[in-house]
């Protein structure tokens, strides 16, 4: 009897975690930070997408600056950049959904992993990209933040990984921090978007709350 009652205390407290991880994921989600903004005037726009899942940042190639661009493959054609941040394994094992496998899920989610950039090049403006007004020192941080997740070789130059993009107007790059629950690849825009003084959530793992929150301010 001891023994099922331990059993069952385990399975409870396995069953209460991803609960409580949800609600005060939820919880955080909404909570809106940076939401007071100065006079300087927004005459520069970043943009977000998302695939439904994964969030990316978009810049447009004028207002990248040279430390983002440097070692950048491929950008004569190019007029926008898109970052996005995640799992290394999980970016090069999982190109779909339908790859996904348990094993690759739980290794992202619960290990200190290490990272890649995702960085897709366009050559114009897509319909389904969120606009954010910025002004030129919020622009400037989010150069800055992205500019820092780029890990450097010795030569202090970008690590690019040849012939794993998707197609050919994408590339990945090797990264600076580590992929876990609770710190996604939403929390890495969030997180740019925080210290650029930029609206965003006090703290989110999902797309869905940076995107209505900037939606929503565009449609006013």
């Amino acid at each position: 009897m001891r023994i099922i009652k331990k059993i069952l205390k385990y399975i409870g407290i396995i069953l209460i975690l991803p609960a409580l991880y949800l609600i005060v994921s939820l919880v955080l989600t909404y909570i809106p930070v940076n939401g007071k903004q100065g006079s300087e005037e927004k005459n520069h726009t970043v943009y977000l997408s998302s695939n439904g899942v994964h969030l990316e940042i978009i810049i447009a190639k004028n207002d990248l600056n040279a430390s983002v661009l440097k070692d950048q493959l491929n950008t004569s054609q190019a007029q926008y950049f898109s970052f996005g941040w995640g799992d290394k394994n999980f970016y090069v094992e999982t190109p779909l959904w339908a790859d996904l496998t348990f094993v690759n899920g739980f290794q992202a989610l619960f290990l200190n992993t290490p990272t890649l950039l995702h960085v897709t090049r366009y050559s114009s403006m897509q319909e389904d990209w969120v606009a954010l007004k910025v002004n030129q020192k919020q622009l400037k941080k989010i150069n800055q933040y992205i500019s820092a997740t780029f890990r450097l070789n010795s030569e202090n130059k970008k690590i690019v990984l040849p012939g794993l993009g998707y197609y050919k107007n994408d590339d990945f790059y090797e990264a600076t921090g580590n992929y876990t629950c609770f710190n996604t690849c939403n929390s890495w825009v969030n997180t740019g978007l925080k210290q650029s003084n930029i609206k965003a959530c006090l703290w989110t793992p999902f797309d869905f709350g940076l995107l209505s929150m900037h939606k929503n301010q565009s449609d006013k």
